[in-house]
């Protein structure tokens, strides 16, 4: 079962009994798909968390970004959806994204552009 998390504020969705099998990036020219067997640890705070994976680095940028941490450890969050550069000022406090930037890993650890 799917929550949007309304109640809570949050910009992301997560599955509300279960851990997820994968997230789900949703970029404005992109979307990637990382299983969550695959994921390694999470960094941040509430204006920036960093989640890395074996093959990519996401950094997410935003607001009140700390109960994603949370989400982020109990592997429940099914969506991370950046908003359309429209949508980003419409937020002026509160949990919000503002940005994703996703970033290939190769076999070595290096960032590839």
């Amino acid at each position: 079962m799917f929550q949007a998390s309304v109640d809570d504020k949050k910009t992301w969705r997560i599955v509300v009994d279960e851990r997820a099998v994968g997230l789900e990036i949703i970029l404005p020219k992109s979307t990637h798909v990382l299983p969550w067997c695959q994921f390694l640890w999470a960094e941040g705070d509430g204006g920036q968390v960093h989640i890395a994976f074996t093959t990519h680095d996401i950094v997410v940028k935003g607001a009140g970004l700390d109960s994603l941490l949370a989400d982020i450890a109990a592997q429940r969050i099914v969506e991370l959806k950046q908003p359309l550069r429209a949508e980003r000022f419409g937020v002026v406090s509160g949990t919000c994204i503002r940005e994703i930037v996703v970033t290939k890993v190769d076999a070595e650890g290096n960032a590839q552009e």
